[in-house]
């Protein structure tokens, strides 16, 4: 299995690296979503783009899971960061499939792509048998993506001071 390097049938997936912090810092320019991760739109760009990208290092460290870089073959552009990230949410371990796009991508089909090719992994290679996205209530996009990756709602809680609803898959 080697997590760190995949390819799906828009992009190829590589492990995050400490010099994607710089690339990273679009995300949060004109990102009218920030709200929906729990993020302030008037926040520190810098400070933002460097905690991500260092909790991704440490996260891929210890677990060997986390995001990844999501790279448009067409273009050779960053677009995006997805994974399957552990979670912890009221006492219960998960694995969750997340993604995170910048916003010139939003609306191409490179969230559903991204969020399929990451289950089908974890299916394939038996990371869990369950997965989960935990989605704001307020955010339909994620949540059209998460009903196309074959996931229902499994229950709603509070994530990080937000309504959330928990969708999941048992495989």
């Amino acid at each position: 299995m080697d997590y760190f390097n995949q390819e799906s049938e828009r992009l190829v997936y590589r492990k995050v690296v400490e010099e994607d912090v710089e690339s990273w810092k679009e995300f949060f320019i004109d990102n009218d979503r920030l709200h929906f991760l729990g993020m302030a739109n008037n926040g520190d760009i810098e400070k933002y783009a460097k905690d991500w990208i260092n909790n991704q290092l440490v996260r891929n460290e210890k677990y060997g899971l986390g995001h990844l870089v999501a790279i448009e073959k067409k273009s050779g552009d960053f677009i995006g960061l997805v994974g399957i990230v552990p979670r912890e949410i009221n006492g219960e371990k998960y694995m969750e499939i997340a993604y995170s796009l910048k916003p010139p991508y939003w609306g191409k089909g490179y969230g559903t792509e991204m969020a399929t090719h990451l289950k089908k992994f974890g299916i394939q290679h038996k990371v869990a048998n369950q997965f989960i996205s935990i989605i704001h209530k307020e955010n339909a996009a994620s949540i059209h993506v998460a009903k196309k990756n074959g996931m229902e709602v499994l229950f709603e809680t509070k994530y990080l001071d937000m309504d959330v609803f928990i969708f999941g898959v048992r495989v």
